[in-house]
Protein backbone atom coordinates (compact mmCIF):
# COMPACT_ATOMS: atom_id res chain seq x y z
CA UNK A 1 0.00 0.00 0.00
CA UNK A 2 2.93 2.65 0.56
CA UNK A 3 4.32 1.44 -2.62
CA UNK A 4 0.96 2.62 -4.10
CA UNK A 5 0.91 5.99 -2.52
CA UNK A 6 4.62 6.86 -3.02
CA UNK A 7 4.01 7.64 -6.93
CA UNK A 8 0.56 9.90 -5.83
CA UNK A 9 2.31 11.92 -3.47
CA UNK A 10 5.59 12.32 -5.21
CA UNK A 11 3.14 13.91 -8.01
CA UNK A 12 1.67 16.20 -5.41
CA UNK A 13 4.76 17.28 -4.81
CA UNK A 14 6.02 17.82 -8.50
CA UNK A 15 2.70 20.00 -9.04
CA UNK A 16 2.94 22.18 -6.00
CA UNK A 17 6.41 22.85 -6.65
CA UNK A 18 4.97 23.99 -10.16
CA UNK A 19 2.40 25.93 -8.88
CA UNK A 20 4.80 27.55 -6.79
CA UNK A 21 7.31 28.31 -9.33
CA UNK A 22 4.15 29.90 -11.24
CA UNK A 23 3.11 32.00 -8.60
CA UNK A 24 6.63 33.19 -8.25
CA UNK A 25 7.27 34.19 -12.05
CA UNK A 26 3.82 36.03 -11.56
CA UNK A 27 4.46 37.54 -8.75
CA UNK A 28 8.04 38.72 -10.42
CA UNK A 29 6.50 39.77 -13.67
CA UNK A 30 3.71 41.83 -11.80
CA UNK A 31 6.82 43.35 -9.10
CA UNK A 32 8.70 43.92 -12.39
CA UNK A 33 5.69 45.48 -14.11
CA UNK A 34 4.78 47.80 -10.96
CA UNK A 35 8.38 48.88 -10.55
CA UNK A 36 8.94 49.53 -14.15
CA UNK A 37 5.53 51.57 -13.85
CA UNK A 38 6.81 53.42 -11.04
CA UNK A 39 10.49 53.97 -12.66
CA UNK A 40 8.50 55.58 -16.01
CA UNK A 41 6.07 57.83 -13.86
CA UNK A 42 9.27 59.39 -12.14
CA UNK A 43 11.12 59.29 -15.18
CA UNK A 44 7.81 61.15 -16.61
CA UNK A 45 7.81 64.01 -13.25
CA UNK A 46 11.81 64.53 -13.77
CA UNK A 47 10.86 65.64 -17.47
CA UNK A 48 7.67 67.49 -16.89
CA UNK A 49 9.63 69.55 -14.39
CA UNK A 50 12.49 70.20 -16.78
CA UNK A 51 10.07 70.91 -19.27
CA UNK A 52 8.88 73.67 -16.83
CA UNK A 53 11.67 74.82 -15.64
CA UNK A 54 13.27 75.25 -19.64
CA UNK A 55 9.58 77.28 -19.96
CA UNK A 56 10.42 79.14 -17.58
CA UNK A 57 13.60 80.07 -18.05
CA UNK A 58 12.67 80.87 -21.60
CA UNK A 59 10.11 82.86 -20.29
CA UNK A 60 12.34 84.50 -18.01
CA UNK A 61 14.96 85.32 -21.14
CA UNK A 62 12.14 86.59 -23.11
CA UNK A 63 10.91 89.29 -20.69
CA UNK A 64 14.55 90.20 -20.15
CA UNK A 65 15.16 91.15 -24.03
CA UNK A 66 11.63 93.43 -23.40
CA UNK A 67 13.30 95.21 -20.30
CA UNK A 68 16.28 95.27 -22.40
CA UNK A 69 14.57 97.24 -24.28
CA UNK A 70 14.64 95.30 -27.67
CA UNK A 71 11.40 94.02 -27.61
CA UNK A 72 10.64 90.97 -30.19
CA UNK A 73 7.91 93.35 -31.15
CA UNK A 74 8.25 97.12 -30.31
CA UNK A 75 5.23 98.61 -32.04
CA UNK A 76 2.29 96.28 -30.17
CA UNK A 77 1.41 93.77 -27.93
CA UNK A 78 -1.53 91.31 -28.88
CA UNK A 79 -3.97 90.86 -25.83
CA UNK A 80 -7.57 90.09 -26.34
CA UNK A 81 -8.13 89.85 -30.08
CA UNK A 82 -7.06 93.41 -29.68
CA UNK A 83 -3.75 95.39 -31.15
CA UNK A 84 -2.66 97.13 -28.26
CA UNK A 85 -0.10 99.79 -29.33
CA UNK A 86 3.12 100.96 -27.60
CA UNK A 87 6.17 102.42 -28.56
CA UNK A 88 9.79 100.61 -28.10
CA UNK A 89 10.72 101.40 -24.98
CA UNK A 90 14.12 103.22 -26.05
CA UNK A 91 11.73 106.20 -27.11
CA UNK A 92 10.60 106.36 -23.70
CA UNK A 93 6.77 106.17 -24.31
CA UNK A 94 4.26 107.08 -21.13
CA UNK A 95 0.42 107.44 -20.79
CA UNK A 96 -1.49 109.74 -22.62
CA UNK A 97 -2.30 111.57 -19.51
CA UNK A 98 1.17 113.38 -20.56
CA UNK A 99 -0.23 114.21 -23.86
CA UNK A 100 2.47 111.71 -25.46
CA UNK A 101 1.55 111.89 -29.42
CA UNK A 102 2.22 109.63 -32.46
CA UNK A 103 2.26 112.68 -33.95
CA UNK A 104 6.09 113.51 -33.20
CA UNK A 105 5.97 115.32 -29.77
CA UNK A 106 8.56 114.80 -27.18
CA UNK A 107 7.46 111.95 -25.05
CA UNK A 108 9.17 113.31 -22.22
CA UNK A 109 8.26 116.93 -22.83
CA UNK A 110 7.12 118.67 -19.51
CA UNK A 111 2.46 119.21 -19.25
CA UNK A 112 2.31 122.01 -21.02
CA UNK A 113 -0.51 124.63 -19.58
CA UNK A 114 -3.81 123.29 -21.08
CA UNK A 115 -5.19 127.02 -21.16
CA UNK A 116 -6.18 128.77 -24.63
CA UNK A 117 -3.52 131.92 -24.57
CA UNK A 118 -6.27 134.46 -24.64
CA UNK A 119 -8.50 132.85 -21.56
CA UNK A 120 -8.45 134.84 -18.50
CA UNK A 121 -6.37 132.03 -16.64
CA UNK A 122 -3.52 132.52 -19.56
CA UNK A 123 -3.40 136.35 -19.41
CA UNK A 124 -3.64 135.96 -15.24
CA UNK A 125 -0.42 134.13 -14.37
CA UNK A 126 1.96 134.07 -16.96
CA UNK A 127 3.29 130.24 -18.21
CA UNK A 128 5.83 128.50 -16.10
CA UNK A 129 6.92 127.82 -19.39
CA UNK A 130 7.56 131.17 -20.42
CA UNK A 131 9.54 131.97 -17.49
CA UNK A 132 10.89 128.50 -16.40
CA UNK A 133 12.82 128.48 -13.06
CA UNK A 134 15.99 126.13 -12.33
CA UNK A 135 14.05 123.95 -11.06
CA UNK A 136 11.58 123.49 -13.61
CA UNK A 137 13.95 122.91 -15.82
CA UNK A 138 16.45 120.57 -13.70
CA UNK A 139 16.01 116.92 -15.31
CA UNK A 140 14.37 114.48 -13.24
CA UNK A 141 15.86 111.10 -12.33
CA UNK A 142 14.08 108.69 -10.72
CA UNK A 143 16.18 105.46 -9.58
CA UNK A 144 14.42 102.18 -9.64
CA UNK A 145 15.61 98.28 -8.05
CA UNK A 146 13.27 95.35 -9.29
CA UNK A 147 13.48 91.99 -7.66
CA UNK A 148 15.12 92.43 -4.66
CA UNK A 149 15.58 92.44 -1.15
CA UNK A 150 18.67 91.07 -1.73
CA UNK A 151 20.68 89.85 1.37
CA UNK A 152 23.90 91.37 -0.35
CA UNK A 153 23.28 93.59 -2.66
CA UNK A 154 19.92 95.66 -1.62
CA UNK A 155 22.04 96.70 1.80
CA UNK A 156 25.25 97.47 -0.24
CA UNK A 157 22.80 99.76 -2.57
CA UNK A 158 21.08 101.22 0.58
CA UNK A 159 24.50 102.03 1.92
CA UNK A 160 25.45 104.02 -1.37
CA UNK A 161 22.25 105.50 -0.79
CA UNK A 162 22.56 106.78 2.87
CA UNK A 163 26.18 107.90 1.78
CA UNK A 164 25.06 110.24 -1.56
CA UNK A 165 21.89 111.34 0.91
CA UNK A 166 20.00 110.02 -2.51
CA UNK A 167 16.37 108.47 -2.28
CA UNK A 168 15.50 106.00 -4.58
CA UNK A 169 12.62 103.64 -5.85
CA UNK A 170 12.44 99.69 -4.62
CA UNK A 171 10.06 97.28 -6.70
CA UNK A 172 10.03 94.29 -4.24
CA UNK A 173 8.96 90.63 -4.52
CA UNK A 174 7.74 88.43 -1.59
CA UNK A 175 10.96 87.08 0.20
CA UNK A 176 10.52 85.34 3.81
CA UNK A 177 13.80 84.66 4.25
CA UNK A 178 15.41 85.79 7.91
CA UNK A 179 17.21 88.99 6.67
CA UNK A 180 14.39 89.96 4.51
CA UNK A 181 11.84 91.99 7.15
CA UNK A 182 14.66 94.37 7.89
CA UNK A 183 15.44 95.17 4.90
CA UNK A 184 12.33 96.04 3.76
CA UNK A 185 11.54 98.49 7.14
CA UNK A 186 15.27 99.69 6.22
CA UNK A 187 13.92 100.46 3.02
CA UNK A 188 10.91 102.44 3.82
CA UNK A 189 12.59 103.80 7.18
CA UNK A 190 15.77 105.34 5.17
CA UNK A 191 13.09 107.70 3.27
CA UNK A 192 12.79 105.71 0.09
CA UNK A 193 9.84 104.53 -1.95
CA UNK A 194 8.82 100.89 -1.21
CA UNK A 195 6.50 99.54 -4.63
CA UNK A 196 5.25 96.10 -5.19
CA UNK A 197 7.10 93.91 -8.46
CA UNK A 198 4.29 90.59 -7.36
CA UNK A 199 5.61 88.42 -5.19
CA UNK A 200 6.82 85.22 -7.05
CA UNK A 201 8.19 86.91 -9.89
CA UNK A 202 6.94 83.53 -11.49
CA UNK A 203 5.49 85.08 -14.86
CA UNK A 204 3.50 81.66 -15.28
CA UNK A 205 1.75 81.73 -12.26
CA UNK A 206 1.49 85.51 -12.33
CA UNK A 207 -0.36 85.92 -15.88
CA UNK A 208 -1.85 82.34 -15.74
CA UNK A 209 -5.35 84.22 -15.08
CA UNK A 210 -6.59 87.64 -13.27
CA UNK A 211 -7.65 85.51 -10.07
CA UNK A 212 -3.63 84.48 -9.81
CA UNK A 213 -2.44 87.90 -10.53
CA UNK A 214 -5.03 89.20 -8.05
CA UNK A 215 -4.43 86.40 -5.37
CA UNK A 216 -0.32 87.53 -5.91
CA UNK A 217 -0.75 91.18 -5.60
CA UNK A 218 -2.81 90.59 -2.73
CA UNK A 219 -0.28 88.39 -0.87
CA UNK A 220 2.76 91.38 -1.34
CA UNK A 221 0.43 93.96 -0.26
CA UNK A 222 -0.46 92.04 2.51
CA UNK A 223 2.93 90.76 3.75
CA UNK A 224 4.94 94.26 3.14
CA UNK A 225 1.66 96.24 5.00
CA UNK A 226 2.54 93.60 8.11
CA UNK A 227 5.92 93.62 7.91
CA UNK A 228 6.66 97.65 7.42
CA UNK A 229 3.10 98.81 8.35
CA UNK A 230 3.09 100.36 5.15
CA UNK A 231 0.90 99.33 2.16
CA UNK A 232 2.43 100.40 -0.87
CA UNK A 233 0.38 102.01 -3.49
CA UNK A 234 3.02 101.90 -6.68
CA UNK A 235 4.04 98.81 -8.58
CA UNK A 236 5.67 97.42 -11.58
CA UNK A 237 4.52 94.49 -13.30
CA UNK A 238 7.25 91.78 -13.61
CA UNK A 239 8.02 92.60 -17.92
CA UNK A 240 6.17 95.92 -17.63
CA UNK A 241 3.06 96.70 -18.90
CA UNK A 242 3.43 95.72 -22.65
CA UNK A 243 5.04 92.46 -21.50
CA UNK A 244 3.89 89.72 -24.28
CA UNK A 245 3.94 86.60 -22.21
CA UNK A 246 0.83 87.23 -20.13
CA UNK A 247 -1.65 84.58 -20.48
CA UNK A 248 -4.24 86.98 -19.94
CA UNK A 249 -5.29 90.40 -21.57
CA UNK A 250 -2.70 93.55 -19.41
CA UNK A 251 -5.90 95.36 -19.73
CA UNK A 252 -7.54 93.67 -16.91
CA UNK A 253 -4.89 93.59 -14.30
CA UNK A 254 -4.52 97.60 -15.50
CA UNK A 255 -8.31 97.91 -14.80
CA UNK A 256 -7.77 95.58 -11.58
CA UNK A 257 -4.74 98.17 -9.92
CA UNK A 258 -7.23 101.08 -11.36
CA UNK A 259 -10.11 99.86 -8.70
CA UNK A 260 -7.53 99.79 -6.26
CA UNK A 261 -6.09 102.92 -6.61
CA UNK A 262 -2.74 101.76 -7.56
CA UNK A 263 -0.46 103.25 -10.11
CA UNK A 264 2.04 101.77 -12.40
CA UNK A 265 5.38 102.78 -13.34
CA UNK A 266 6.87 101.49 -16.50
CA UNK A 267 10.34 102.93 -17.61
CA UNK A 268 12.22 105.09 -19.99
CA UNK A 269 15.70 104.38 -19.14
CA UNK A 270 16.90 101.08 -19.20
CA UNK A 271 20.62 99.69 -17.50
CA UNK A 272 21.09 97.14 -19.28
CA UNK A 273 21.27 94.82 -16.23
CA UNK A 274 18.31 92.38 -16.89
CA UNK A 275 20.10 91.04 -19.97
CA UNK A 276 22.19 88.30 -20.59
CA UNK A 277 24.98 90.13 -21.54
CA UNK A 278 27.42 90.75 -19.41
CA UNK A 279 27.92 94.93 -18.95
CA UNK A 280 30.87 95.99 -17.33
CA UNK A 281 29.42 98.95 -14.51
CA UNK A 282 30.93 102.04 -16.99
CA UNK A 283 28.51 100.63 -19.76
CA UNK A 284 26.02 100.63 -17.55
CA UNK A 285 26.94 103.89 -16.43
CA UNK A 286 27.18 104.99 -20.31
CA UNK A 287 23.35 103.36 -20.92
CA UNK A 288 21.77 105.27 -18.13
CA UNK A 289 23.68 108.94 -19.08
CA UNK A 290 22.97 108.54 -22.82
CA UNK A 291 19.19 107.95 -22.21
CA UNK A 292 18.94 110.36 -19.50
CA UNK A 293 19.91 113.30 -21.19
CA UNK A 294 17.03 112.20 -24.22
CA UNK A 295 14.64 112.94 -21.04
CA UNK A 296 13.36 115.62 -19.34
CA UNK A 297 11.85 113.14 -16.50
CA UNK A 298 13.77 109.86 -16.25
CA UNK A 299 12.82 106.43 -14.44
CA UNK A 300 15.98 104.32 -14.47
CA UNK A 301 15.59 100.53 -14.61
CA UNK A 302 17.82 98.74 -12.40
CA UNK A 303 18.04 95.53 -10.40
CA UNK A 304 19.47 94.70 -7.02
CA UNK A 305 18.40 90.78 -7.08
CA UNK A 306 21.75 88.67 -5.58
CA UNK A 307 23.62 88.42 -8.99
CA UNK A 308 23.48 91.95 -9.74
CA UNK A 309 26.70 93.21 -8.10
CA UNK A 310 28.01 95.35 -11.00
CA UNK A 311 24.86 97.48 -10.80
CA UNK A 312 26.25 98.08 -7.24
CA UNK A 313 29.52 98.81 -8.37
CA UNK A 314 27.84 101.49 -10.83
CA UNK A 315 25.32 103.20 -8.82
CA UNK A 316 28.35 104.91 -6.89
CA UNK A 317 29.77 106.63 -10.12
CA UNK A 318 26.21 106.92 -11.44
CA UNK A 319 24.80 109.31 -8.98
CA UNK A 320 28.07 110.94 -9.33
CA UNK A 321 27.73 112.13 -12.94
CA UNK A 322 24.14 112.37 -12.74
CA UNK A 323 24.52 115.43 -10.34
CA UNK A 324 27.56 116.80 -12.19
CA UNK A 325 24.83 117.12 -14.82
CA UNK A 326 22.65 118.92 -12.84
CA UNK A 327 19.71 116.22 -12.50
CA UNK A 328 17.31 116.11 -9.38
CA UNK A 329 17.24 112.82 -8.09
CA UNK A 330 14.37 111.85 -6.71
CA UNK A 331 12.11 108.89 -5.46
CA UNK A 332 8.95 107.79 -6.53
CA UNK A 333 5.86 109.82 -5.32
CA UNK A 334 2.83 111.50 -6.14
CA UNK A 335 4.66 113.74 -7.75
CA UNK A 336 5.93 111.74 -10.41
CA UNK A 337 5.05 112.17 -14.22
CA UNK A 338 3.89 108.69 -14.86
CA UNK A 339 5.56 106.71 -17.44
CA UNK A 340 3.66 103.88 -18.71
CA UNK A 341 4.17 101.75 -21.63
CA UNK A 342 0.37 101.32 -21.80
CA UNK A 343 -1.84 103.95 -20.56
CA UNK A 344 -4.14 102.92 -17.47
CA UNK A 345 -6.05 106.64 -18.82
CA UNK A 346 -7.19 104.55 -21.31
CA UNK A 347 -8.83 101.58 -19.70
CA UNK A 348 -12.22 101.89 -18.52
Amino acid sequence: MEDKRSPGMKEQRLRRQRINRMKKMIVAVMSFGFLSAIALCIGLTVQVVRLNQRIDALTEERILVQESGQPENPVSVLAGGDTIQSKALDEGSVSEKQKDSAAGEDPEAENAPQEDAKSPAAKQEPSRMDNPSEEDTAKKVYLTFDDGPSQVNTAAILDILKEKNVKATFFVIGNDNDYAPDLYRRIVEEGHTLGMHSYTHKYSSIYDSLEAFQEDFYRLRGYLGEVTGVEPDIMRFPGGSSNSVSNIDMRECIRFLNEEGITYYDWNVISGDATSQVYTADELIDNVMKDVAKNQTSIVLMHDAETKATTVEALGPMIDQLQEMGCELLPIDENTKVIQHISADQID
